[in-house]
């Protein structure tokens, strides 16, 4: 089965043109090979992640970081297959504001909603149109992500690191001296989440640093002292973030009524924050998770190549091309 994929249709870059190309090459061999192959490389990471995530809450529970015990709050499944990205956020509204009208409070405002769900059920997506949807309704939206304090905890150890008599700055930084129980602890305290000129921020003081993460987001704390080092931070880090998360949120939630926060990421992580509003997005059809990334990366590769005169049928030649290119 073949669809009309246009200049413009391409241009989007969005589901509605992975879609048209899944179905565009839904019999073609070639796609469904490399389907099969990003499929099986999305579900081993995603395997190998929930490993190593799950290694480093296991070792902050051995530390008495989070409570053994702890259970979160239910999860709601929502099987995206056949639903557009509006459709999958509109879906989390309705439930929302039913479950909200239920037990007498108001539908939005004040709020965390946390969505979790395997890589390629359009986590971040779903997470960008309720964005939208809340922001246009006029509340104030938050998008978290537990990345940037990684960064900051790991900027803090490289800071500590370098101000150590046996530093050499010749050779690779080794975080290893700096990751004690003692340490995190201290490097935690030299973060705060305040708002700065209105906006929520977290704060670094210590370490010779007196700054904010909005501040350094995209320079410092992408630059490669912090880069390389961040899986070696995590993986010992991991039930300190989580609280220091669960802490912020609340403090958003609790100070503003007319705030949402939208939590997105893995299950081991965002279990720690509170809300009754919790969904995995899943997908029925597994296959689409491999199909979805290879329409994604041969959409790229196509638009580098097409011209915004280039017709339909130049734009479909230039389509199996790529994807040839890729097997």
């Amino acid at each position: 089965m073949t669809v009309d994929i246009d200049y413009s249709l391409l241009a989007k870059q969005n589901a509605s043109t992975s879609n048209a190309i899944i179905t565009h090459f839904s019999e073609n061999a070639s796609f469904q090979k490399l389907s099969k192959t990003e499929g099986d490389q999305i579900l081993k990471r995603d395997e190998e992640d929930a490993t190593k995530l799950q290694a480093g809450i296991d070792l902050a529970k051995e530390k008495g970081v989070i409570d053994p015990n702890y259970e979160p709050e239910p999860y709601i499944s929502i099987d995206v297959l056949g639903k557009t990205p509006d459709g999958v956020a509109s879906e989390i509204l309705s439930t929302i504001s039913s479950e909200s009208s239920s037990d007498g409070e108001a539908a939005a405002g004040g709020k965390v909603i946390v969505i979790v769900g395997l890589s390629g059920t359009g986590k971040g997506t779903t997470v960008s149109k309720l964005s939208d949807i809340l922001g246009k309704d006029g509340l104030s939206v938050v998008c978290w992500s537990n990345g940037n304090i990684f960064r900051s905890v790991t900027l803090l150890a490289v800071e500590w690191t370098k101000q150590q008599e046996t530093y050499d700055a010749s050779t690779e930084i080794d975080l290893e001296p700096a990751l004690t129980k003692e340490n995190i602890a201290s490097f935690m305290s030299m973060l705060s989440f305040e708002k700065n000129e209105g906006k929520w921020d977290t704060q670094i003081v210590g370490c010779g640093l007196d700054t904010c993460v909005s501040e350094i987001q995209n320079t410092v704390l992408k630059g490669p002292d912090v880069a390389k080092n961040i899986p070696t931070v995590a993986k010992v880090t991991q039930g300190e973030v989580i609280l220091y998360a669960s802490a912020a949120i609340e403090k958003m939630v609790s100070s503003d009524k007319n705030i949402v926060v939208l939590l997105e990421g893995r299950e081991q992580t965002v279990n720690y924050v509170r809300s009754p509003f919790r969904f995995n997005l899943t997908l029925s059809d597994s296959t689409l998770i491999g199909k979805r990334r290879a329409a994604q990366r041969i959409m790229a590769a196509a638009l580098a190549k097409a011209e915004d005169n280039s017709s339909s049928e130049s734009i479909k030649e230039i389509l199996e091309s790529e994807l040839e290119k890729m097997l």
